[in-house]
């Protein structure tokens, strides 16, 4: 098997990659399994000094950085700026606050003195997706790597130069080479990495299918698994919303990326009242999305990841319009080179058809009508997904009374869903479980040890 970089702006093939065979992957293994007691041994101080370090090679490099990702999986150059940058904040974020966030605790008991301290695992498994290709695993590394964890990455097949590039950047912060690999393997040679007794635990980002897979080798193997899958995010626009501002964020939210992102918002939930209002502007601003080359500035629709993608999210397009829904806008594949799909969207969806039931990963948005406030709050809650959501009212008090009754684990009120280092992020329901960033993402692997000493 190769792992194909293709730039999907053009179909053109950029490099291929042969997959790793056994030598290859128990090389890396034996080096994480070497480094990982030198590492965790490595006093917290200088673990953050290389994270910080990290931060600052990812800054000097940024214009590089930025370019492969728009040439290898399509990202506009703004926004994969943006990405590189946003790595490098939570790599400064960890460094700052990383000794905080693990400072031992003494505890009043019956002991002479009672403490809880924070332990690396050891060696943590990453399988990681394309659509932020350095966001994603800088969002597990930074704080893995600061609690003494070494790290091992399996990316997303169509992003072999990414991966690897994160390796060179890693290294060359100073974090020791074992420390951190990107492995070249197949989806199917995950399952034996996950049980190798020199790996710890893992994390995904992804599919629900590949969550599904993943939970269920490291369940077998008693092996902590964090987990952050699809989601099918709510917008719901009430009837006393600043339409503007709503518009304004619901084109920015669906369409980054090109819609291809977890937390996108991707049901548009408006209130009876002002659907007709609110869509009749939406329709302006989304038709006005120019698709074209990423590296473009004057471009903002990037195309999609791969073409297989878009044949699949048209699918899903033509199968609910067949069953009674209404193209607003675009709703077909762009035609030339490249995997580009019309800025769309889809009006009268209703139970039962795939853009209700199912992640629309692309940009196409959802519009859904409700007769009140209850109604709305039933419609988004009645997902299978429940990773983020957001409220559009000029009353914050009752936005933020209706944020708290979302199923979900990101509630945003008058602001689109947004990772954040300093806040947990995270999913319930099919879109996963366990928290990264802030306190709680770091301290989902380590061991939190009880020490009594009388």
């Amino acid at each position: 098997m190769t792992f194909q970089s293709i730039n999907p702006a053009t179909g053109q093939l950029l490099q291929s990659y042969s997959a790793w065979d056994g030598t290859q992957v128990e090389e890396a293994l034996a080096q994480a399994a070497a480094a990982a007691p030198v590492w965790a041994a490595t006093p917290m101080a200088e673990r953050c000094q290389r994270v910080r370090r990290l931060g600052e090679v990812l800054r000097r490099r940024q214009d590089e950085l930025a370019t492969l990702m728009s040439l290898e999986m399509g990202k506009l150059q703004a926004e994969a700026r943006a990405e590189i940058e946003k790595c490098a904040w939570v790599c400064d974020y960890y460094a700052e606050e990383g000794p905080s966030l693990l400072a031992e605790r003494e505890i009043a008991t019956d002991a002479g003195r009672s403490l809880v301290v924070y332990q690396p695992l050891g060696t943590v498994l990453a399988v990681m997706p394309w659509n932020f290709p350095f966001w994603q695993v800088f969002r597990f590394l930074a704080p893995a790597l600061v609690a003494g964890n070494t790290g091992l990455l399996k990316h997303a097949s169509n992003v072999p130069q990414c991966a690897l590039a994160i390796e060179e950047v890693v290294h060359e912060a100073g974090v020791p080479e074992g420390a951190f690999r990107t492995l070249l393997i197949r989806a199917a040679d995950v399952a034996r990495v996950i049980r190798d007794p020199r790996v710890h635990a893992v994390t995904l980002t992804g599919s629900e299918p590949a969550g599904r897979a993943v939970a269920a080798t490291a369940g077998s193997e008693i092996k902590k698994s964090v987990l952050e899958l699809g989601g099918s995010d709510p917008f719901i626009v009430l009837e006393d919303a600043d339409l503007a501002l709503a518009v304004d964020q619901g084109v920015a939210s669906r369409f980054l990326n090109a819609g291809q992102s977890c937390i996108a918002a991707k049901r548009f939930i408006l209130l009876d009242a002002v659907a007709d209002a609110f869509l009749e502007r939406f329709r302006t601003a989304v038709e006005a999305l120019r698709p074209g080359d990423p590296l473009d500035p004057a471009t903002t629709l990037a195309p999609m990841a791969r073409a297989d993608l878009r044949d699949e999210l048209h699918g899903q397009v033509t199968e609910s319009l067949a069953a009674g829904a209404r193209a607003v806008t675009g709703c077909e594949p762009l035609p030339g080179p490249g995997a580009f799909y019309a800025p769309s969207i889809l009006d009268g969806v209703e139970p039962g058809m795939r853009a209700w039931d199912e992640e629309l990963f692309g940009p196409v948005a959802v519009v859904i009508r409700a007769r009140d406030e209850a109604h709305a709050l039933d419609i988004a809650n009645g997902s299978p997904f429940g990773l983020g959501g957001s409220v559009w009212t000029r009353d914050s008090a009752r936005g933020e009374v209706l944020a708290r009754r979302l199923a979900c684990g990101c509630a945003f009120v008058n602001g689109l869903v947004k990772s954040d280092p300093r806040l947990p992020f995270g999913g319930i329901k099919r879109s996963g479980y366990g928290r990264e960033l802030s306190l709680e993402g770091i301290r989902e692997f380590v061991n939190v040890k009880t020490i009594w000493i009388r």
